[in-house]
């Protein structure tokens, strides 16, 4: 049986309209890939709870959630993930690389250009598609 790991990612968006996007390190699994920044929800955590915890480990800055944007569930080889995203905004911090190779900010319309994380692909285009 395929191991089942549920995860959390930011949709983090800053005041000129871009997103924040974060290549996976090539030692991480899935290297070289684009994700939103999050990881797993520990036992007993709500989502809230940790995307702020993973975003001030990872990121070294504080956030609120915002809403939920979308749930999905996909099957890698190996695991299942269900992928949940919260969009998000910084209170205090400027996003520092921790566990990742790259960040950057894009605009919605130029987040399709870079190769995702196959899980994260349906909220690229959720995203890229929504009006802002």
């Amino acid at each position: 049986m395929k191991k089942f790991i549920k995860v959390v990612g930011a949709i983090i968006e800053n005041d000129k309209n871009e997103i924040l996007c974060a290549l996976r390190s090539p030692h991480m699994s899935l290297p070289n890939y684009w994700e939103f920044p999050g990881g797993k929800v520990e036992k007993g955590e709500d989502l809230p709870t940790a995307i702020i915890r993973e975003i001030q480990e990872e990121l070294h800055c504080t956030i609120e959630c915002k809403e939920l944007f979308h749930d999905i569930t996909y099957e890698y080889d190996t695991f299942t993930i269900n992928l949940i995203t919260l969009k998000c905004h910084i209170l205090v911090g400027t996003p520092i690389s921790i566990e990742h190779s790259k960040l950057i900010w894009l605009k919605r319309e130029n987040l399709l250009s870079l190769n995702w994380a196959p899980a994260d692909i349906t909220t690229v285009e959720k995203l890229s598609s929504e009006e802002v």
